[in-house]
């Protein structure tokens, strides 16, 4: 099947036959100034390497573990601070939405709606997203199979969705863990849409230290590497200043530091694996 391509803005195309694009930021907004700063570093290091960036920040975190924990500034005040990201910086801007009401919110702010993982087969989601015009990048629920997403685009197609994307994050099989199954990037593939690795959720350890999420991002950079090997269209990481402070996803999260030296590694591998045809 032919690979489509989605246009994010003039400058960003996705498409699992490009040079990949990385989509970057923090799990959730803290402050605006945290958000600009982090958004500013991620921009530097990214057009350093010449790969095409999209920034990520969430304004609410729907699905924490506990009701105890930091959730984000909430939809109006995320928005304008992801708007000031978008114009100070000239950024393509991603974040997830929960309701219809917020997806038609968003869609006057950001450049890419995405509907979270748990969220996958919402049917009046799917829907108030794809009506809205916007690209829509859906998660892999962790409950599905690779082959489950085919029903999902279907529905996203019937509603009138052509700019659309798919997101892995890993399979879950109880007991506090994710499990990536390389396959389902190429399964996934046959839809012909464009294909994303959300790396940094995928070694995730869903709610193993009780009221909080756990994970291992020792792992980020080895997964990254059999993602980018199979050919898709982008690399999606949670960057933190000082991950391990980081209000969500502290143990996944990477530095700046890790990042700039992954997206040198896998842009090399990116090269290779588009430049041959096996």
């Amino acid at each position: 099947m032919e690979n489509k391509q989605i246009k994010i803005n003039e400058n960003i195309i996705l498409s699992n036959d490009n040079p990949f694009v990385v989509i970057a930021g923090p799990c959730v907004i803290e402050s605006e100034k945290h958000v600009l700063t982090l958004a500013e570093n991620l921009k530097k290091l990214t057009s350093k390497f010449e790969i095409p960036f999209i920034f990520k920040a969430s304004y609410d975190k729907a699905n924490r573990s506990s009701y105890l924990s930091y959730r984000g500034p909430g939809v109006e005040k995320g928005l304008k601070i992801l708007n000031k990201v978008k114009k100070e910086l000239d950024l393509a801007i991603i974040t997830d939405v929960h309701t219809e009401i917020q997806a038609t919110m968003a869609a006057q702010v950001v450049d890419f709606l995405q509907i979270p993982a748990f969220l996958s087969r919402q049917t009046d989601l799917i829907k108030s997203c794809v009506v809205t015009g916007k690209p829509v990048n859906i998660k892999k629920g962790q409950f599905l199979a690779p082959e489950d997403m085919f029903n999902v685009i279907e529905k996203a197609k019937n509603f009138g969705g052509k700019k659309l994307s798919i997101t892995e994050r890993g399979f879950s099989f109880g007991y506090h863990n994710l499990v990536v199954d390389f396959r389902g990037l190429e399964i996934m593939k046959r839809i012909g849409y464009p294909i994303v690795f959300d790396v940094t959720h995928s070694v995730q350890l869903p709610g193993n230290n009780g009221i909080f999420s756990g994970g291992n991002r020792e792992f980020v950079l080895p997964l990254s590497k059999a993602a980018i090997a199979i050919g898709i269209a982008a690399l999606f990481l949670e960057v933190h200043d000082n991950p391990d402070k980081a209000l969500s996803d502290s143990k996944t999260s990477i530095n700046l530091k890790y990042f700039e030296q992954l997206i040198s590694c896998i842009k090399v591998i990116d090269m290779v694996v588009k430049s041959k045809k096996v």
